[in-house]
């Protein structure tokens, strides 16, 4: 029915990208638009360094703000407004509030709504996250030794409980994306509640909570990068080692085969 008018290569010595073919009764040699395999492998992923900007900002104005007079004074400013000028009782809701979002990822996919990954390697993704964001928040509150708004402690720089609570949003965000960027919208809407009764309650500067945020974004982006690594690392592969796939096509009035293969 057709002949092969040629292989063409992608540069990798072991992976066909593309096989054509010629009918005998068409004019013009039929193709597969190019397919870039490797684009789909994920451990191959370079390391998406813009993702990490804004939470290294929020990070770096926390950072600075331990030792700058003038980003003190933001902070004394705001615990005025929000404790000295308007003395309350205290409100803990957000020792629980920090683990919301993510429970909520949990909950939809027990409800049905599934996001991004299974059980499985969703759990080792938020261990991992977690992992990075409690030995980055604690190892930093050590080196700052900076004393609490509240003087109870020396151990205000980062916030933890804000760290964990945008882990978990960005966790959320990460498995619904696909799905609706409203479950991203609810993950972060919760954990910036938590960060803001920290400030409440007099128990973080504000800087300690803006940092605390970009630890925890980070922890999780980080994670969710190297999780494909882990895994080519450990011999699971998430793509099949070989895929063939054969397809009729049309081109220019040429009908024909394609024929590709992926070791």
């Amino acid at each position: 029915m057709g002949k092969a008018q040629g292989i063409r290569t992608s540069g990798y010595g072991d992976t066909i990208r593309e096989v054509s073919f010629r009918p005998v009764w068409g004019s013009t040699p039929d193709t597969v638009p190019h397919i870039d395999w490797h684009k789909g492998l994920t451990y191959k992923q370079p390391f998406p360094y813009q993702s990490f900007i804004l939470p290294a900002a929020m990070i770096a104005y926390g950072a600075t703000a331990v030792h700058n007079g003038t980003l003190q004074k933001v902070n004394a400013d705001v615990k005025e407004q929000i404790w000295q000028d308007n003395p309350h009782s205290l409100f803990h809701l957000d020792n629980y509030l920090q683990f919301a979002p993510t429970l909520s990822v949990y909950a939809l996919n027990a409800a049905g709504i599934h996001g991004a990954h299974n059980f499985k390697d969703r759990t080792i993704i938020l261990v991992m996250a977690n992992i990075i964001a409690n030995g980055s928040v604690f190892t930093v509150k050590s080196w700052s030794h900076e004393q609490r708004p509240n003087g109870s402690d020396y151990l205000s720089f980062p916030s933890g409980h804000t760290a964990e609570a945008f882990v978990g949003a960005e966790f959320m965000r990460m498995e619904y994306k696909d799905v609706s960027p409203w479950y991203g919208v609810a993950g972060y809407a919760m954990a910036t509640a938590t960060g803001l009764l920290r400030v409440y309650n007099d128990a973080h500067w504000f800087s300690d909570v803006v940092a605390g945020a970009g630890f925890g974004i980070a922890s999780t982006r980080l994670a969710y990068w190297l999780y494909p690594k882990v895994q080519h690392l450990f011999g699971k592969n998430t793509n099949p080692e070989t895929v063939n796939v054969v397809m009729p096509t049309y081109n220019s009035g040429t009908f024909g085969l394609s024929y590709v293969k992926v070791f």
